[in-house]
């Protein structure tokens, strides 16, 4: 662990949290994107706009994006109340 000093402040930088912290930030916001994304594909779905092969071909690439987040949470630790960051007053992001 490697410690910066500050005036009489210390700040510990752990690059195992640091990582871990980045990884969850990251995630974060493409399952945010994901979710829009859904939302926004749904919709589309729902108002008849698309041919059937073009819904069953969103819906193969949402499944194969969802497993592939699951994959990376796997890979980082992470659940997926872990992504869901509280905004304080604004509530949670998801």
């Amino acid at each position: 662990m490697q410690s910066i000093s500050h005036g009489d402040s210390r700040i510990n930088i752990e690059p195992e949290k640091a990582e871990q912290g980045l990884a969850q930030l990251v995630l974060t916001v493409i399952e945010l994107l994901r979710q829009i994304v859904e939302r926004h594909a749904l919709a589309r779905v729902e108002g008849g706009t698309l041919t059937d092969e073009q819904v069953e071909s969103l819906g193969i690439a949402l499944m194969n994006l969802e497993e592939k987040m699951d994959e990376l949470k796997d890979t980082f630790g992470l659940e997926a109340e872990d992504l869901n960051i509280d905004l304080g007053p604004l509530g949670n992001l998801l």
